[in-house]
């Protein structure tokens, strides 16, 4: 048996949710698979992870979810939430982005639109496909 004493470093994501107000819908959170191939790393997860709070949409050919894109017509135009954690797109022992990813969508509450990522993706249209959400 040989013992390992290598230093190695690790990176995290402090949580940010503080684009939530209040705690109503917390509790309404559906699983969902993301396809991190179709987010841009530079956009979406220059640090490795993709933000809480990001516009997230349902790829029609895949049921995979993306990047809510208004301007396109693979069914990433429609609006399905908001990432409700941020989730890693990066293995962190490889530097790999990787392929799938678990994470939550939020559905129904109060949104601080102020307070959401700087490339949350969220638009006019994506608020009126999220009925449930006040958006403040």
């Amino acid at each position: 048996m040989s013992t390992d004493i290598s230093v190695r470093s690790s990176n995290y994501q402090v949580e940010d949710r503080s684009w939530l107000v209040g705690q109503h819908g917390v509790d309404i959170t559906p699983g969902i698979t993301l396809d991190i191939s179709k987010f841009t790393k530079a956009t979406h997860f220059a640090n490795g992870y993709i933000p809480s709070g990001t516009a997230i949409a349902k790829i029609t050919a895949s049921g995979l979810y993306g990047p809510y894109d208004d301007s396109k017509s693979d069914g990433t135009q429609v609006c399905a939430g908001l990432l409700f954690s941020s989730v890693r797109a990066v293995d962190p022992n490889t530097g790999n982005t990787l392929t799938k990813v678990g994470g939550a969508r939020f559905i129904h509450g109060a949104v601080n639109v102020a307070k959401l990522p700087a490339n949350s993706g969220i638009d006019a249209n994506g608020k009126t496909d999220l009925p449930l959400i006040v958006w403040l």
